[in-house]
């Protein structure tokens, strides 16, 4: 392993440092929103009836002094008039009983906890992540069904709110345990999740599983009965037998939770296989690290000298393709092998991925892909080189790949060089952005340039110099907004932002949870490109 000897001077780039510290502001400003901001008396009305907080259950079942990673905090962002924070759902990893657990607990301070499209969407991406990893599921649970107005959002698709039953099913046939404990009003769709769980837990006097509330039961069978006698948690331990633990509190069931998790059997965190050890160039410094211009060059080895152990790393080919960075490390002690962006991906650079991709997938050892990338190389002398076939061979290996992925998109992800560097389409097992990140099929300037030029050609007469300002003007500003990185992580298109300086620790924790992830025995030769 040799050092990465950082190019940087003792100071960043001028006014770098003031730019990153507002983008860093404005991200814990909208993280602390979420938690708690804007639905007061929802959430006062909540404590009146003696329960907690989705994030508060949460700090409770987890064992102390051990981390949450939170997974689309700002889900549904800036959307629904941003009365649907977190997308009403909260979901992550965390330690319980020693073993690491994915948390899907509905937020009843948001609209009752009902279900939009970000919030299906949500759910299901964290019930992907669970089912891959072999971590046991725990559903907090205080949902109203589906938001009936969004229901053609919602219900009827392949990929709506019941393809999160189906994979719920198919995860418990698999092995991965589902255990449920429900802390308020559980109607319609929302009683499916702990009727379907492999145990469930009910809370006295709060808790209530019932496919129709009273309001439906009245209408659908003119039947008139208060909830509590409908589903509530004693009826449904003493005489229905839907449930399987009754908590006399919200405490009390979360201590049985940890019970249940606690009787499985045991699956910690591995020890890394190696000895973790701080970088040499504090990781501190990656929040200052990107230019303010998206079109200033920066070493990608920049980065990763302020994210891998030591600062050291095996780098490959490290002449050749020079575009694409490659090379072999270790992150809080768990081998990682790492593609960077320095540039548009020619030929050379897209051979050199594929070739490190096959070395990988060849040893079993986990991919990191930091996207900075304007797409590959267009042109003449480009698509005489091959290209076109070249890129298709990245793609190929990254998609058939059997080791684990891991993404961070720490400046522009464009084109298709967001797919040759595992985009969300190529299902890395975690994808991460800063707050510089910028995901579009290409930037705003190109797109107003390239729409401009077609509406010319398109002309028949006189061009309208106003109309040609206009549809250079919308275009612009359409690609300026659907690029802002907090579109694209309301959307899911991501995992969640992230601090720069955290990026370091928030992989370390995502690779020690793809440990669990079994390999296919079947591996393919490195074919020398």
């Amino acid at each position: 392993m040799a050092a990465i000897m950082s190019r940087l001077g003792p100071a960043a780039e001028p006014g770098a440092a003031g730019h990153s510290q507002r983008q860093l502001a404005l991200l814990r400003e909208r993280l602390t929103w979420v938690a708690t901001g804007g639905r007061d008396a929802h959430i006062q009305r909540h404590r009146e009836r003696g329960k907690l907080l989705a994030r508060e259950r949460i700090d409770l079942a987890c064992d102390d002094a051990t981390a949450f990673l939170e997974l689309s905090p700002l889900a549904a962002w800036g959307q629904y008039g941003n009365e649907v924070p977190a997308a009403g759902i909260v979901t992550g990893i965390g330690i319980v009983a020693g073993q690491p657990c994915m948390f899907i607990a509905n937020d009843a301070t948001v609209k009752g906890g009902s279900f939009f499209h970000e919030t299906v969407k949500k759910h299901r991406r964290a019930q992907e992540i669970a089912w891959r990893l072999r971590l046991p599921v725990l559903y907090l649970v205080d949902c109203g069904g589906a938001f009936l107005p969004e229901q053609d959002r919602v219900f009827p698709d392949r990929d709506h709110f019941g393809n999160n039953f189906f994979n719920q099913c198919r995860m418990s046939q698999d092995g991965v345990p589902q255990i449920s404990a429900v802390f308020g009003g559980c109607t319609a769709g929302g009683a499916y999740i702990p009727a379907l769980s492999d145990e469930t837990i009910m809370v006295r006097g709060n808790a209530r599983i019932h496919l129709g509330g009273p309001s439906i039961v009245k209408i659908a069978i003119n039947e008139t009965v208060d909830g509590e006698t409908l589903g509530g948690a004693e009826m449904h331990t003493f005489v229905s037998g839907v449930n399987d633990h009754l908590a006399d509190d919200e405490p009390q069931a979360l201590a049985r939770l940890r019970e249940v998790v606690a009787s499985l059997p045991p699956a910690p965190l591995p020890a890394p296989p190696n000895p973790p050890r701080p970088p040499l160039h504090d990781p501190a410094e990656l929040d200052t690290l990107v230019p303010t211009d998206p079109k200033q060059p920066y070493d990608a080895r920049e980065i990763v000298a302020r994210l891998v152990d030591g600062s050291e790393w095996h780098e490959f080919k490290p002449d050749w393709g020079t575009q694409l960075v490659t090379g072999f490390a270790s992150i809080h002690g768990h081998p990682v092998g790492i593609l960077g962006n320095n540039g548009a991906l020619v030929a050379e650079a897209a051979l050199k991925g594929t070739h490190f991709i096959e070395l990988a997938n060849q040893r079993g050892v986990p991919l990191l892909f930091l996207q900075n990338i304007a797409g590959f190389m267009v042109g003449s002398e480009a698509e005489r080189g091959g290209i076109a076939k070249h890129s298709a061979n990245m793609v190929y290996a990254v998609s058939c790949t059997r080791v684990p992925k891991l993404t961070l998109i720490v400046g522009g992800s464009y084109g298709a060089g967001n797919y040759g560097m595992c985009g969300r389409g190529f299902e890395p097992e975690f994808l991460f952005a800063w707050p510089s990140a910028q995901v579009a099929t290409m930037s705003a300037d190109i797109a107003s340039n390239v729409m401009l030029e077609l509406a010319r050609s398109n002309l028949r007469g006189p061009a309208d110099e106003a109309r040609l300002a206009e549809t250079e003007r919308a275009v612009r500003e359409q690609y300026q907004r659907q690029s802002d990185p907090y579109y694209a992580t309301s959307r899911l298109w991501d995992d969640g932002l992230i601090a720069p300086s955290s990026s370091r620790d928030v992989l370390g924790l995502a690779l020690a949870l793809c440990t669990r992830r079994p390999l296919p025995r079947t591996a393919t030769p490195v074919y020398r490109m």
